[in-house]
């Protein structure tokens, strides 16, 4: 039986929390996040604030865990319930790039080892070419010394948005990886894709040499994704994600 949205939603910001939710679920069902992850997107009507569920695990989250913070990670209600430690991810990165809609915190597994090894992860199959030319590696020890490898302050986070710069994806050494998208369903694809080209890297290095992505063929297959044709691209595989989630897939609101 389907779960979650039972209406459709009537602004924007419904829309938002809605997809946060499902994304959230789309995450757990996919193995990309299990006790640990979070998703947010930037506020639809003031872009100084952002959303992101209470401190929970992904699977459980309701529309009432939703939390409006500040970019500096402050709770717009003094009484919020607790939040995520790591919020400051999202907080930089909407202070940095005024363009991204929705940022998605993982520790999948296929990634760690690109993270604290030389080998870079790089697209090898077409579907998973949001993850980027480049994903930059951020260690923690290189600005902080010895942390709990958490990004648990605004300087942090700030650190951290330096190496993502204008990428779409960026790992932390032996923690994780974060990506960014102009909306939670494109940030969903991207998270959910980042793992699986970890594993079939893994699996392709095994038969050097791997012929990977080129740069041109990464920038057209972003482009078609972009144009959001129908039955194509996000909305399709949001679709697909939401009903082995057991959610109600709606479409994208237009207001």
């Amino acid at each position: 039986m389907l779960r979650g949205i039972q209406a459709m939603p009537t602004n924007a910001l419904e829309a938002i929390i809605d997809d946060i939710v499902t994304a959230n679920h789309i995450l757990a069902q996919e193995g990309v996040v299990d006790a640990f992850g979070h998703v947010s997107a930037r506020h639809p009507t003031n872009p100084g604030h952002f959303l992101l569920s209470r401190a929970l695990a992904p699977e459980l989250i309701t529309h009432d865990d939703i939390i409006e913070y500040e970019l500096d990670g402050a709770p717009v209600q003094p009484d919020a319930a607790k939040g995520y430690l790591e919020r400051y991810i999202h907080g930089a990165l909407y202070e940095a790039r005024p363009e991204v809609q929705s940022v998605i915190h993982s520790h999948s597994r296929s990634v760690i080892p690109f993270s604290v090894t030389s080998e870079p992860l790089r697209p090898i199959v077409h579907s998973c070419a949001t993850i980027g030319r480049h994903v930059p590696v951020w260690d923690a020890q290189d600005s902080f010394g010895d942390t709990t490898l958490l990004i648990s302050s605004m300087a942090m986070g700030r650190d951290f948005a330096k190496v993502l710069a204008q990428n779409n994806s960026a790992l932390m050494r032996g923690h994780g990886s974060t990506v960014i998208g102009r909306s939670v369903r494109e940030a969903t694809y991207t998270a959910v894709y980042l793992e699986v080209n970890a594993g079939l890297q893994l699996q392709a290095t095994r038969f050097p040499p791997v012929k990977y992505l080129t740069d041109g063929e990464i920038d057209a297959i972003c482009g078609r994704l972009a144009d959001a044709k129908p039955a194509e691209g996000y909305d399709r595989a949001w679709a697909y994600w939401c009903r082995r989630a057991g959610m109600e897939p709606t479409p994208r609101f237009v207001g």
